[in-house]
């Protein structure tokens, strides 16, 4: 039984007052057995629904209760749709679950939602590189997540077994953030293999928060990318491509009057911050440290000794 399938139940009758179970069954395109099961299943969970019997009967929320997606001004469906849209482009179940909550807006915002649905369009891929393809393990541990279950897995050779706290797609690389015997532990999914789900539960921490977990992820991981650091000059002119290499390790130090700027950018060593910078040949001038500036005589020296005509 889907969850997305039982809210959009939820919010169809929301909108409508009273539902049968055969509306509900041409609305979701399920049959009428499984929009009953649906119903029964929102009542046994504790939702407020109950069925009226006889020929103008049907299922409603009692007292009026409400999963309010008739109470979004037009300015909130839009925004919503805004931002459910470009997901349900690359998700065919995200795609199926953004027409049922269309069905469920009040009518007079359904047209602007529908167009504001399609008016982003997200490429993950950046230019010049491959699409990455989902790893194959988020589904499960999508799962595993929502109804906390423990999950076993292989890591680089071992054999690991975690609580699945919460999943990050950074960049269309996923990441697993759980806890194992060994505390709190980041996992890279695409890592991940022989991914099983088992029926034991867990408890997820009370003061856990994922985006402040990941927050300190992204910190440490920047550190240890930021460990050496160099300045140089280069013309002004370049600071966006400099900046556009470097990202956030780049920090303009100022701006001379020659129309060259002195400018400090990092790496996680000496070799990588020279790697990044040789190609730019003279029209970069490192001042500092000696190590980075000894990294680029050597590879200067051995591309001239390679390609030295003679």
């Amino acid at each position: 039984m889907r969850a997305d399938r039982l809210v959009a139940t939820l919010l169809l009758m929301q909108a409508r007052g009273r539902v049968t179970a055969a509306e509900i069954a041409a609305e979701l395109e399920v049959s009428v057995a499984t929009a009953r099961r649906d119903l029964e299943a929102l009542s046994a969970a504790g939702i407020p629904v109950y069925p009226q019997p006889g020929r103008h009967g049907g299922w409603q929320l009692i007292g009026g209760a409400r999963t309010d997606l008739s109470g979004l001004s037009a300015a909130e469906a839009q925004a919503l749709f805004l931002l459910a849209g470009p997901a349900a482009a690359v998700s065919g179940e995200a795609k199926a679950a953004l027409r049922k909550l269309l069905r469920a807006l009040p009518a007079p915002f359904r047209d602007e939602a529908e167009a504001a649905a399609s008016a982003t369009l997200i490429d993950p891929a950046r230019w010049g590189a491959i699409d990455r393809p989902r790893p194959e393990g988020v589904e499960a541990l999508q799962g595993a997540v929502v109804r906390q279950r423990r999950i076993r897995f292989a890591y680089r050779g071992d054999q690991r077994e975690a609580d699945p706290w919460g999943l990050i797609d950074k960049d269309d690389i996923w990441y697993l953030i759980a806890g194992t015997e060994r505390g709190r532990r980041t996992f890279r999914v695409d890592r991940m293999s022989s991914i099983s789900v088992t029926g034991e539960g867990f408890e997820r921490p009370a003061d856990f928060a994922l985006g402040a977990a990941w927050e300190q992820v992204v910190g440490e991981m920047e550190e240890r990318r930021s460990r050496t650091w160099a300045t140089l000059l280069i013309a002004e002119r370049f600071l966006w491509v400099l900046r556009d290499h470097f990202g956030r390790h780049y920090e303009v130090v100022e701006v001379r009057e020659d129309g060259r700027a002195r400018v400090r950018v990092a790496a996680p060593t000496a070799l990588d911050v020279a790697r990044m910078l040789s190609g730019w040949g003279a029209l970069v001038e490192v001042e500092d440290p000696a190590n980075v500036r000894a990294e680029l005589a050597r590879i200067g020296s051995e591309l001239s000794g390679l390609y030295r005509e003679g």
